[in-house]
């Protein structure tokens, strides 16, 4: 239970429901900070609607709480800053709900969904930030282009989900021991491997795919022969050649002596 001495027990009982609700079912695009020991300011995270210049950008939020609360209405600020008419630059937040409109039913709930409206549509005709209400009614464009400014520049990003599953040529990603490895023709692979059995990287897969007139080359077991069996090699190929040169000689004498 939380120990806010501020307010009264009714609205302790009150605010700890409305926050147990807003965590276990968020509104839309809002992520509220709960602090059962600080009722009198409570945090929120608020997703920039998409199709508006705040997509793709998380924007930090308070709601301050008065003692006298909910017969008053909470003041609401931006921490992130963020280029809107209604948000000054301050961060203090204009919008009629937490002003003449405030109804002690409303909900913290209601407010979070209103203030997220307001990033949808704003009401540059009670602008707090003048600048931007008059670019807003003059010129939307030039409006929506400070305002992704300023989401670029100050808002929170969204964590990427990770990928599972993609493949990387990599070593390092592959898990292989770097400092293990042969290196053949400038293609590394697991010493563990064998030459014979080493597969074709990627990239040359790749590359005969796409052109049909190349043909792969099978893999074959490397080795490097030593000098003196290339010399064997050398006499051995003379030593033949020269045999069939002699042997086509006699052949060529046999036939004259026939014809004489």
């Amino acid at each position: 239970m939380a120990t806010n001495k501020n307010f009264l027990p009714n609205v302790i009982k009150q605010l700890s429901k409305e926050l147990k609700n807003l965590h276990d079912s968020p509104p839309e695009g809002i992520t509220v900070v709960v602090n059962d020991d600080d009722f009198s300011s409570i945090f929120a995270d608020i997703k920039g609607p998409a199709g508006t210049p705040y997509e793709n950008g998380i924007f930090r939020m308070k709601l301050l709480l008065s003692n006298d609360f909910p017969q008053s209405p909470p003041k609401g600020y931006f921490i992130t800053k963020i280029f809107h008419p209604n948000i000054a630059t301050n961060g203090e937040i204009c919008v009629n709900t937490l002003k003449k409109d405030w109804n002690p039913s409303l909900g913290l709930r209601h407010v979070f969904t209103v203030i997220r409206c307001l990033l949808i549509e704003p009401f540059p005709e009670s602008a707090l930030n003048e600048q931007a209400g008059k670019m807003l009614l003059e010129d939307y464009d030039e409006y929506a282009r400070h305002a992704r400014l300023y989401t670029g520049i100050h808002a929170l990003k969204a964590k990427p989900k990770p990928k599972t599953g993609a493949i990387c040529e990599s070593t390092s990603a592959l898990n292989v021991d770097q400092t293990n490895t042969v290196h053949v023709d400038k293609v590394s692979f697991p010493s563990s491997t064998p030459l014979n059995h080493a597969p074709i990287p990627s990239k040359i897969l790749g590359m005969a795919s796409q052109d049909q007139n190349v043909i792969p080359v099978p893999s074959a077991k490397v080795v490097e022969a030593p000098v003196a069996q290339k010399k064997e090699g050398a006499v051995a190929a003379a030593t033949m050649a020269k045999a069939q040169a002699d042997k086509k000689k006699i052949d060529a004498r046999k036939k004259s002596l026939k014809r004489l």
